[in-house]
């Protein structure tokens, strides 16, 4: 298994990644020929300036040129075949498949990830973190709020942009088990930089484990703290930006916190997912996360308190 959070367009973990990468290789090696027959060249004209005939030099000079067109030609219509192939070799599988249908919404600064189901009950919704089977299509619907995005994960493809009014689609398949990192690519404001999705990629068995975990309603508050936190969540000024399955908690324009505690990281990968950074974020997210739409909520110590409490039992 990959490093946490490992990113690199260089090891593809995946059939899209690698027609990406046998690509940049060839255009690289079509490069460092290119670039070595004219150091060459370069080279030999400098030692032979004096000691050719007016006559020799433009025989030579047009014997030079021709080749050097004909090479030009070759190499880029090399390199136009081997695009298209890669091209083809991104898009949609032949064929007749079963891909996992996710749907991904860009937002300034974090991503809504839905897993598409016929049944509704079987709809899940995360943020910031994509699980996908191995070996298994996925087939990924992007979408954005605001402005322009761009989801790139370099270990299983290349970017592809999300618009304003517009669908995109992007077909992954991933074939090596690990935890990849996914980032936005197009400059969209503040905190693009704070912008990452984490992908793992785990067995099918894992990732119906996972799958069936976060069909499931948040958990009931079993202590007194737990039981006001969950009140000051599902009933206070969070409920209007963020939803909490199993409970009156439905608002949409924030991430789903239902099974935030299954997530590696806070604020679309700027914080670690534990307590203290948690309390940080929910006490002053300008803070930590200039711009960011989340307002500060203006919690007492003791509803802070309560509001950690209960946000620790959404696993």
């Amino acid at each position: 298994m990959m490093p946490v959070d490992y990113q690199s367009a260089l090891h593809p973990a995946g059939p899209q990644a690698a027609s990406i990468a046998q690509l940049w290789w060839f255009m690289l090696a079509v490069c460092v020929v290119v670039y070595g027959l004219v150091m060459a060249t370069l080279v030999a004209a400098v030692f032979r300036a004096h000691a050719v005939r007016q006559a020799q030099a433009e025989r030579s000079l047009t014997r030079t040129v021709t080749t050097a067109t004909a090479l030009t030609t070759v190499a880029l219509f090399g390199i136009l075949v081997a695009s298209v192939r890669t091209g083809r070799a991104v898009g949609p599988p032949d064929g007749p498949v079963d891909p996992l249908g996710v749907e991904v919404t860009g937002y300034q600064w974090w991503w809504d990830v839905e897993y598409q189901s016929p049944s509704p009950p079987n709809t899940v919704r995360t943020a910031n973190e994509l699980h996908v089977p191995v070996g298994r299509p996925v087939r990924i619907l992007l979408a954005a709020t605001d402005v322009i995005h761009s989801l790139w994960i370099p270990n299983l493809h290349g970017k592809m942009d999300l618009i304003p009014g517009r669908r995109t689609e992007l077909w992954l398949q991933a074939d090596t088990p690990g935890v990849y990192r996914g980032q936005c690519a197009e400059f969209c404001g503040l905190q693009h930089a704070h912008m990452a999705l984490t992908v793992v990629v785990e067995s099918p068995a894992a990732f119906e484990q996972w799958y069936a975990a976060q069909k499931q309603p948040a958990r009931p508050s079993s202590t007194t703290q737990t039981q006001h936190g969950e009140q000051l969540v599902t009933r206070g000024p969070c409920a209007l930006c963020h939803s909490v399955r199993g409970t009156d908690a439905g608002g949409r324009p924030g991430p789903d916190l239902t099974h935030l505690q299954s997530r590696r990281t806070l604020a679309a990968g700027t914080l670690p997912n534990a307590r203290q950074p948690l309390e940080i974020w929910i006490t002053d997210p300008q803070h930590v996360k200039p711009g960011v739409k989340m307002p500060p909520v203006g919690l007492s110590t003791e509803e802070r308190a309560a509001v950690v409490a209960y946000l620790e039992t959404l696993r």
